[in-house]
């Protein structure tokens, strides 16, 4: 196991070398011209200006320059400086990382809890009313885009009848807590504030569900189907030939079995939530690097197009090692090649 993790490990520079690459070979063959964000438009026709700040971008070397710059600069944890916001991008993104974590991690836990809720008591009442209920909760959930769920739930709930606050982290003019891990809702709990707590949560109560929702489709949908089959195996049976009642064989016996799968959804999806996080970003006013990267790229802004894109695949490759290292720490039958 020891050596197949640390030849995982080894990889990841490698993919990440693959993906820095491609990324910004494919963003410097878009059309576009990265100067409109550096460059007022009133001194566009300005040769000597043009110059200067093609000079002190690097904009003016020949693209195989440029390429070996920017990977000498990615070897050493430098992601450029963005052309928005004149800062490095990698001070960007870790000052918006936490708002996406923070999105991110709520809309995990609801989505499992509620997905794995659903498929258990969806399988325990198989063919009755809940059943149909929760399978189309499910088919919803997984089917609609987020861009329209959103758009319609934040309408609803926040425009028309006023149960949830609107956009954003926080009220406006309400001053962010204390600095401690970036998360508002653990910040404000740390300096005590409770009412500043229930503000975050509530801003991030809609959100959270409208990215968890798709997530609680999947989950719901893969934890009945497990525990159905379970239900018919040799194993289920012969519990219920020794007398255990059917919640028992369906939380001891199946649910184990049906949990080895669920493994490798959850880090999959955990991972693509973090990249995925855009459109939910964009609709809620969400300051997380999601958002980032939609400005980003209306801006054509390289760097910041590229440090996303580098979060992003951590990320896959980190939830892709840890889901495979956990399903073979939970099934004793998988046997990796040391």
């Amino acid at each position: 196991m020891l050596a197949y993790i640390l030849r995982r490990l080894i990889s990841i520079p490698l993919l990440l070398l693959g993906v820095a690459s491609v990324s910004f070979l494919l963003t410097q063959m878009t059309k576009g011209d990265p100067l409109a964000a550096l460059v007022p438009e009133r001194m566009m026709n300005n040769p000597e200006i043009v110059a200067t700040v093609k000079a002190e971008w690097g904009l003016d070397q020949p693209l195989p320059v440029r390429y070996v710059r920017y990977l000498g600069n990615l070897v050493q944890g430098d992601l450029g400086a963005s052309f928005a916001t004149r800062r490095p991008v990698a001070q960007d993104i870790a000052e918006r990382l936490p708002a996406t974590l923070e999105l991110v991690i709520v809309a995990m836990v609801f989505g499992t809890v509620m997905g794995l809720s659903l498929g258990l008591l969806s399988a325990r009442f198989r063919g009755s009313v809940f059943d149909s209920l929760a399978r189309v909760f499910a088919l919803i959930g997984s089917s609609l885009p987020i861009f329209w769920s959103g758009l319609i739930l934040l309408y609803l709930l926040s425009v028309r009848l006023s149960v949830v606050p609107g956009t954003g982290r926080l009220p406006p003019r309400v001053a962010p807590p204390e600095h401690f891990t970036g998360f508002y809702t653990i910040d404000a709990l740390i300096a005590g504030d409770l009412p500043l707590f229930v503000q975050a949560l509530s801003h991030l109560a809609l959100p959270a569900f409208v990215l968890g929702w798709s997530v609680t489709g999947i989950i719901t949908r893969l934890v009945r189907s497990s525990l159905v089959e379970g239900m018919s195996l040799d194993y289920a049976r012969t519990a219920r030939a020794k007398g255990a009642p059917e919640r028992v064989v369906l939380v001891k016996h199946a649910l184990p079995n049906a949990m080895i799968p669920l493994l490798t959804i959850l880090g999959f999806t955990f991972a693509y939530l973090i990249t995925g996080a855009v459109l939910t970003e964009a609709i809620f006013s969400w300051p997380g690097i999601g958002s980032y990267a939609v400005r980003a790229a209306a801006s054509l802004d390289y760097p910041a197009i590229g440090g996303v894109t580098i979060v992003g695949s951590v990320a896959f490759l980190l939830a892709n090692l840890l889901t495979d290292i956990a399903y073979a720490w939970a099934n004793p039958r998988i046997k990796v090649n040391a």
